[in-house]
């Protein structure tokens, strides 16, 4: 009944868009922002020409609008027009408990992918951390890692070499940073790196909302030979600031969700596997 209702209430919502663009009605910029918003829910992208037809206003008025939006942290300004800005916290303590039970099953997927006497990359994010704390305690490994918690997780498991990257301390991901990690990181040839994912975008590749963040990841995924990305699906479709490598890159995206999901198409279109 719900869903009905919302399916209803969009297409008034649609219908009132094309009568006050026929009729020559100016809208005020909090309605251009909610449908700007709205569009790109629907849509994962919008294009400036699309929304200067559906507004009834000029292309500058857009991109205006598109900035302001932007500078809000609703959206992300691209080239042409705008993409999703990722979804949720960006502080490491508030990403504990965020979607936890979709990086559980993440978490659990991965582990098909290490086997006995890998060198394998953590990256800093959550979901490698659930994977650390997961591993079995029979497995042989050495790991690097960045992430002061997954370096303290293994500490504790009898058959996992632990080589941490030294360097300074980003206090929101509780990882190191700088030069001296990214020179630690590049001494390395790992067999897999298990990668962090803030934001993927099949045209803008995958991106981070930090700067010296996305230049380590940058510099882990230059060192493995095969990089393994760990992202739930709301993170398919968005892109962050700072770019960190292309999306074909990517061996393997593992996410929440089966598949066989129709959003991976574009994804697998590109080479890359899905799990």
């Amino acid at each position: 009944m719900y869903g009905m209702r919302a399916i209803f209430c969009n297409i008034k919502f649609k219908m009132f868009v094309k009568f006050a663009s026929i009729i020559g009605v100016t809208m005020l910029k909090e309605e251009r922002f909610q449908i700007i918003l709205d569009q790109l829910g629907h849509e994962q992208k919008v294009y400036l020409g699309h929304l200067s037809t559906l507004l009834n206003v000029s292309e500058d008025t857009v991109r205006r609008d598109i900035k302001e939006l932007a500078d809000q942290g609703l959206l992300k300004s691209v080239r042409g027009g705008a993409v999703p800005h990722s979804p949720g916290p960006h502080h490491f303590r508030d990403r504990m408990t965020y979607d936890n039970e979709q990086k559980l099953i993440i978490a659990k997927k991965a582990l098909q992918f290490l086997k006995n006497g890998q060198v394998v990359i953590f990256d800093g994010g959550t979901s490698a951390l659930l994977i650390a704390q997961m591993l079995p305690k029979d497995l042989e490994l050495t790991v690097i890692t960045n992430s002061f918690p997954i370096a303290s997780i293994l500490e504790e498991h009898e058959h996992v070499e632990v080589l941490f990257a030294g360097g300074r301390l980003l206090k929101n991901s509780f990882v190191t940073i700088g030069n001296d990690a990214m020179q630690f990181f590049k001494k390395f040839r790992a067999d897999i790196c298990l990668l962090g994912i803030c934001s993927i975008h099949a045209d803008l590749g995958v991106t981070g909302p930090d700067f010296e963040e996305s230049e380590v990841k940058r510099t882990i995924i230059e060192s493995s030979k095969e990089v393994i990305a760990l992202a739930t699906t709301e993170k398919l479709g968005t892109a962050e600031a700072y770019y960190v490598c292309p999306t074909d890159r990517l061996a393997t995206i593992i996410t929440d969700q089966p598949d066989d999901n129709e959003e991976f198409k574009i994804y697998k279109d590109m080479g890359i596997r899905m799990v």
